[in-house]
């Protein structure tokens, strides 16, 4: 080949390549109802991470619901991470502000003109903790399973869930707090908007979340307010605030008593003596309120400033009972727990004895402590760790799921109960066990050998999201090659169990759970 042709063929070889690279630069331009995005694409997968889906609650707009986001022209680049809402113990300030209020989704290269099935993931940590940007909950490994993964940030502790008498006066609805469910709804509001330019179909939503994610799908199936944004629900790990208060016995949606706890906080930062109460209030940074607040879940610490969402008759209903007897969202779910989920709470604790056991059960069972102490029992000191990861187990984690599950019975759709049981070899599940949060690797597909997991680890990973796109796409969690998953009935209570093998078992926690139903309505209502 003379020099002359080598020449036509390396610029046609430039063109070729410049042109494929434009093509692609351009195909992953986006149009969502705000304005032109485009993101980046990884082994096929297109990633974008950072999009807003509400203004910066800042201002004027803290402790208000979220509003629309400004509209823009201009092609932007979401490439990485927004930032986290404020929490405690954030170590990296550039990392978490308050205009936070972001979501992240990954989808198929392929699949843009077609219709996959939505997950929106509701991350956990207590409504005080947490991101979407956590590695843990990367979408790419369940994004390649068929779906389209959207994680959510929403307002957190005092910014997220402050209940205020003067911020129910100011509100045209007479009511304030539950402003982190607020955001989680309005995210559900942008999936309908936008997820068909992702390739997703917006007729196909499932929402689901870990831990206060988890308490927090829940909910949302009775709000009234998100109706028709999702078409099925996976709770892991927590119910609708009921069940809650046996971690930390403000841990009870009521009013009042958020209510009680903002205004002893507005004092604390010294606002409450102000002119314009509110002003000073919004005045403070949100660093003051976090570091004020200093929220944390302590199971011994029943003076502790704790703010999640409230039953506040507005965004979600009085009476949860009431609206879980038949008012909640007709729509097929997915709930369960691990085995020991109080042994997280557990790992910093030391000196356990009978007698702090005993006022552990008294400030959450009252005059029944001493049959719970008959159903949890604690002999010695030794004993007490491994009661109070059963109580935490049954009564805030494996009974709220039942429920859950029960109420399902009185409408169409159906229910499907698990318990997560397989240890895996890594460091923190040697220490507490199958532990609050150990099936998220597995959900997420994101394991590593390094960590400890093996080969059956992977295996469990591949049937469980199997399992969860399965119920994404149909309702129903079965499919070729999976052990089958029977809907549960009160009759025969099936549920599956996820250990080093798949099984059915009946009845989880009968005797346990049997007693903390008997105590449910000296809680609500």
């Amino acid at each position: 080949m003379n020099m002359w042709k080598l020449t036509i063929v390396i610029l046609f070889l430039i063109a070729l390549s410049s042109g494929t690279f434009a093509a692609e630069k351009k195909s992953n331009i986006i149009q969502i109802d705000s304005g032109p995005i485009c993101g980046k694409v990884e082994e096929g997968m297109r990633i974008f991470l950072g999009i807003p889906y509400a203004a910066p609650p800042v201002g004027e707009l803290r402790w208000k619901p979220p509003q629309e986001v400004a509209s823009w022209s201009q092609v932007k680049s979401y490439t990485d991470f927004g930032p986290s809402c404020p929490q405690p113990k954030q170590h990296d300030s550039g990392k978490f502000k308050e205009d936070c209020l972001y979501l992240n989704v990954w989808t198929n290269s392929e699949t843009l003109k077609k219709r996959l099935p939505v997950m929106v993931w509701v991350h956990g940590g207590a409504f005080n903790f947490g991101s979407a940007a956590q590695p843990e909950y990367n979408g790419k490994n369940l994004a390649q399973k068929g779906v389209v993964v959207v994680t959510i940030n929403y307002r957190l502790g005092p910014l997220g869930f402050l209940a205020h008498p003067l911020l129910s006066k100011e509100s045209v609805h007479g009511t304030s707090g539950n402003y982190g469910l607020l955001d989680q709804i309005a995210a559900l509001k942008w999936v309908q908007k936008n997820i068909a330019a992702f390739g997703g179909d917006p007729d196909r939503v499932t929402i689901f979340g870990q831990s206060a994610g988890s308490r927090s799908v829940s909910l949302l199936l009775i709000s009234p307010m998100s109706a028709g944004l999702f078409h099925r629900a996976i709770a892991e790990s927590g119910g609708p605030i009921i069940g809650s208060e046996y971690l930390a016995p403000a841990f009870n949606g009521n009013m009042a008593n958020v209510s009680k706890m903002s205004q002893k906080l507005t004092a604390k930062l010294g606002c409450d003596k102000a002119p314009d109460v509110l002003a000073a209030m919004r005045a403070k940074s949100a660093q003051e309120w976090v570091e004020a607040a200093d929220c944390k879940t302590d199971l011994f610490d029943d003076e502790a400033l704790f703010f999640a969402p409230v039953f506040d008759g507005f965004v979600l209903p009085k009476k949860p009972l009431a609206a879980f007897s038949g008012r909640q969202h007709d729509v097929p779910v997915i709930v369960g727990s691990t085995r020991n989920e109080g042994n997280l709470y557990l790992a910093d604790e030391k000196d356990l004895s009978v007698e702090k056991y005993t006022s552990f059960l008294k400030s959450r069972f009252a005059d029944n402590y001493k049959k719970a102490l008959e159903i949890f029992p604690a002999h010695s000191a030794k004993d007490v760790a491994e009661a109070i990861d059963s109580v935490v187990t049954v009564a805030a984690n494996a009974q709220p799921a039942r429920y859950v599950a029960q109420s399902m019975e009185r409408k169409k759709s159906k229910a499907y109960l698990y318990q997560f049981t397989r240890r895996p070899d890594t460091a923190l599940a040697r220490k507490l066990g199958v532990h609050h949060g150990a099936e998220l690797a597995y959900i997420f597909g994101n394991l590593s050998k390094a960590e400890g997991y093996d080969d059956i680890d992977k295996d469990l990973s591949n049937k469980m999201m199997n399992y969860w796109v399965n119920f994404a796409k149909t309702g129903n969690p079965n499919g070729k090659h999976l052990p089958y998953w029977p809907a549960y009935q009160s009759k025969t209570e099936l549920n599956l169990e996820f250990s080093d093998t798949i099984r059915t078992n009946k009845h989880l926690f009968q005797k346990e759970c049997e007693f903390i139903s008997r105590q449910m309505p000296y809680h609500y209502e």
